[in-house]
């Protein structure tokens, strides 16, 4: 599986000890075909070049399993309003609407972390997000 490892955002060197929770966020993200992966692919590290640059974030990892079609994210930000801030600024938000017909289903989860505990943990939020995607 093709990962992208947690890279240091723009928020990273402003965190200390001391500095409070950060918000952590994961995705699931499923497309309905293999033909939507090679575009949904290529977006995706577009919007990845944006996140490392955003305000608020503190760090960032991808990971890709393009043949089931799968993508998922972990990210972890200095704020929801930071978060909020990027999700709904261009061009993750002009990709996201020119997507929608092309996703299956996507999955998300939101959790606090501490400063010792990032960089956030793949097996952590992938048993979340199975968790949260088991509930429905």
């Amino acid at each position: 599986m093709p990962t992208i490892p947690w890279m240091p955002g723009a928020a990273a060197a402003d965190r200390t000890a001391d500095s409070g929770e950060a918000v952590v966020m994961a995705s699931k993200l499923q497309v309905k075909s293999l033909l939507s992966v090679p575009r949904f692919f290529l977006l995706s590290l577009v919007i990845w070049k944006q996140v490392r640059s955003a305000p608020g974030v503190v760090g960032a990892s991808l990971r890709a399993q393009p043949l089931k079609k799968t993508f998922w994210t972990l990210s972890a930000w200095d704020s929801q309003e930071s978060l909020d801030t990027f999700s709904r600024s261009d061009p993750h938000a002009r990709i996201v609407a020119g997507l929608r017909k092309v996703m299956d289903h996507s999955v998300f989860v939101f959790y606090p972390a501490g400063q010792d505990s990032l960089p956030a943990d793949w097996d952590d939020a992938v048993a979340r997000l199975t968790r949260k995607e088991a509930a429905k």
